[in-house]
């Protein structure tokens, strides 16, 4: 029977990312021509850690940093989403194990603020963890954003 894998091995299995290619086919229709990266999960989480405390980033500005860094026109977005999401987890995985210096997953945030309610504990979590570095989460519809951002 096939084991499946912790937060933290899917966060260091690499699948030989990342690479750059040529934005072809269905992509060029939404994303123009040009190159894109895919970037290794690692590199997505070594940008997440690199948020202070007090501080936000978003999404969209790590993709920026990953194709600015592999001189590339962007970043693939659903990939670093995934990635994103997968260091959240393999954070929240390795505070359980007593790990003291996991990523702050909580200061990457979606477009125009927003609280990616996917990440570990959802909303009520980011809430708390992003109160405590004095933001203040108010809700939108729906959809919670952190007030007064700016990117």
């Amino acid at each position: 029977m096939h084991k499946k894998k912790s937060w933290r091995e899917k966060l260091a299995d690499s699948k030989e990312l990342p690479k750059v290619t040529r934005i072809a086919g269905k992509m060029s229709t939404r994303w123009g021509t040009g190159t894109l990266v895919i970037p290794a999960p690692k590199e997505v989480d070594a940008i997440m850690r690199r948020v202070p405390k007090g501080k936000l980033t978003t999404i969209d500005e790590i993709r920026t940093a990953l194709a600015k860094k592999h001189k590339t026109d962007l970043a693939c977005p659903l990939c670093t989403g995934i990635f994103a999401w997968i260091a959240a987890h393999a954070a929240a995985e390795g505070a359980e194990a007593g790990e003291k210096n996991t990523t702050p997953y909580w200061r990457t945030l979606k477009a125009k603020g927003e609280l990616n309610a996917k990440y570990p504990g959802g909303i009520p979590t980011l809430k708390k963890l992003l109160a405590k570095e004095g933001h203040r989460v108010v809700a939108k519809g729906k959809k919670f954003f952190v007030a007064d951002f700016v990117s």
